[in-house]
């Protein structure tokens, strides 16, 4: 089974030392450039790094370039990098006039803290850093953002720089190359150039528009994971958008997603709430019955749409959203059956991501969190039996300690796009909360009551966010079975529309989606803009192919196939979309 090892943790850490350190550099840069700057953090981050500033103006983009500038500078130099360990008091004497630094010292538990010197600079800083200044060979700065201090959109916006570094120049031109590549692939630029969807600030930030193109290519998507769903034995199901804010308290949500979710909604008096989650409405179906130990395992999908309270400075297209439907089920089943439905659900998760595309991706098993429900042997024994069923499987896998969420273990697999880039993917929790404080059992074969457990799981995740991913993995470029329009028939001259509507309407009598463009435009303008628009096959008619009763085929990489009769051609594509060839 595929799986890619985390990078080596030594390499990791250098790698982590030497961005920030560029950090640091190019705080001391911007401070030479504005002297009564005031600075917030400069973390390093998993593609470089970044440094918040209070400035007296806006930056542009041409600062980067002085910036940088001076940066060399100080790498020229070969400043060592010092480390010391000081008093608070000493330390808000030093940064005396630097306010958000005081506000992290006040924050810190221990006594001393650290800072780290080069040159005149100095920042407060538990590292690590390089040795000095000029083992800084290459880096770039990228852009720049606006970021509120601590995420809080009720304290000051700064102005944060991206930068990034490697070890070589050629490490680096590399990644500025799959930067550019990345920006070309933006979902949210295609999103807009191929129709598909659109989100409007006078109806409310992060929720999603789709059009007949991207709301096509999501039924699509829906139709088959239904279809998939049912073979492997479960029932769809569907649940209502608000409830009672009472289900929410005995849910544990309101306790612990509070900040997440929409305020109430006074209805005739009584206090409503947007659902975050589908699980307690799952519940609720279950417990409408006594349920044996005959009829579990229960497997129950929903595609429900769920809302939560984003902040805007952290909404992203469609990949961090107010209103998202959750590829959701959630499976009740007696312990006894617990790994084999693990192992068929991780199982489900991996043919899903296959089928899309997504061959390479890296898997986690998340344990148990400081703060949790249930009692450790319990937790134990359903880590035990994640980690069974992920070696019955062979797929390798990392532990990340003490990242379950509190009511259970779970697996989570971030899959990789054709660029490297991971997003976040399917995810499988074994749930011991959601039982005990909703009472769930099965009546077993003794007689008595057993509470059961609950799996949640997702097979793909938000439709929003995996469509989102989708069009950057293609590039827009669908494969022919997802494609919202698979062939564009495109007439030489007008003359030939009649011959391009017969051709059309074949293809549209055996499911093919179809377009005839109708322009009386040159052919090449038309190639070109189907090409634009990502359309998978141009069949060019003219006076030959109608004499012949053929089609000329070209594909949207510029190849032109030979000349073929359009029963080859229906053929063709028929096996290529049945088959969900990934080309």
């Amino acid at each position: 089974m595929p799986g890619r090892k985390i990078e080596d943790a030594q390499k990791a850490e250098q790698r982590e030392g030497t961005r920030h350190s560029a950090a640091h550099i190019m705080a001391e840069a911007v401070l030479s450039l504005f002297p009564e700057a005031k600075f917030g953090i400069g973390p390093a981050t998993a593609d470089g790094f970044y440094y918040d500033f209070d400035l007296p103006r806006a930056l542009t983009p041409e600062d980067l370039a002085t910036i940088e500038t001076k940066m060399h500078e100080s790498i020229a130099s070969n400043h060592p990098f010092f480390r010391e360990e000081v008093s608070k008091d000493a330390a808000r004497e030093m940064f005396s006039a630097q306010p958000y630094k005081l506000e992290l010292i006040d924050e810190l538990p221990d006594d001393t803290v650290t800072v780290y010197r080069h040159g005149s600079f100095v920042d407060l800083c538990r590292g690590p850093h390089v040795t000095s200044t000029g083992e800084i060979k290459a880096f770039k700065l990228l852009s720049i953002a606006g970021a509120y201090w601590r995420g809080d959109e009720q304290r000051p916006m700064l102005q944060r720089i991206y930068g990034t570094a490697f070890d070589t120049a050629e490490e680096l031109e590399s990644h500025l190359e799959k930067l550019d590549e990345a920006a070309k692939r933006d979902h949210r630029k295609l999103g807009k150039s191929l129709d598909l969807f659109s989100i409007h600030d006078e109806a409310g930030a992060g929720l999603v528009y789709w059009h007949p193109k991207g709301a096509l290519i999501r039924n699509i998507i829906e139709d088959f994971w239904k279809s998939e769903h049912f073979k492997r034995g479960y029932d769809i199901i569907h649940t209502p958008h608000i409830a009672k804010i009472g289900l929410w308290q005995s849910s544990g949500h309101l306790e612990f997603y509070k900040d997440s979710m929409y305020p109430p909604i006074d209805i005739e008096g009584q206090n409503y709430l947007i659902k975050p989650m589908n699980c307690p409405g799952h519940i609720l179906i279950y417990k409408t019955q006594l349920r044996s130990y005959r009829q579990l395992p229960l497997r129950w999908a929903e595609l429900g749409t769920v809302y939560r309270w984003e902040r805007s400075g952290v909404l992203h297209g469609l990949t961090r959203v107010r209103g998202f439907t959750q590829d959701d089920a959630h499976i009740f089943c007696r312990p006894d059956q617990l790994e084999d439905e693990v192992v068929g659900v991780v199982e489900f998760a991996c043919f899903m991501l296959r089928i899309f595309g997504f061959d390479e991706y890296d898997v986690m098993l998340s344990t148990r969190p400081e703060k949790y429900a249930g009692t450790i042997e319990v937790w134990d024994q359903a880590t035990d039996t994640l980690k069974r069923a992920l070696e019955r499987l062979h797929i390798d896998y990392e532990i990340d300690p003490g990242e379950g969420v509190f009511y259970g273990p779970k697996i989570d697999i971030s899959l990789r796009d054709s660029l490297g880039r991971t997003w976040q993917g399917p995810t499988t929790q074994v749930d011991f909360n959601l039982p005990e404080r909703f009472d769930v059992n099965y009546i077993g074969d003794d007689g008595l009551e057993h509470r059961v457990v609950m799996i949640h799981r997702t097979v793909l995740g938000s439709m929003e966010r995996f469509l989102g991913c989708l069009i950057e993995h293609y590039g827009g470029a669908f494969p022919p079975w997802l494609a919202p329009i698979q062939v564009e028939v495109i007439p030489i001259a007008d003359q030939h529309l009649d011959y391009a509507h017969k051709v059309a309407l074949e293809l549209e009598s055996e499911g093919i989606r179809v377009e005839t463009d109708e322009r009386s435009e040159r052919m090449n303008l038309k190639i070109r803009d189907a090409q634009l628009r990502k359309v998978p096959y141009m069949l060019i008619v003219g006076n030959e192919e109608e004499a012949s009763s053929t089609v000329s085929v070209r594909l949207r990489n510029g190849e032109n196939l030979k000349s073929q009769s359009l029963s080859q051609f229906k053929s063709l594509v028929k096996v290529i979309v049945e088959s969900k060839k990934n080309v």
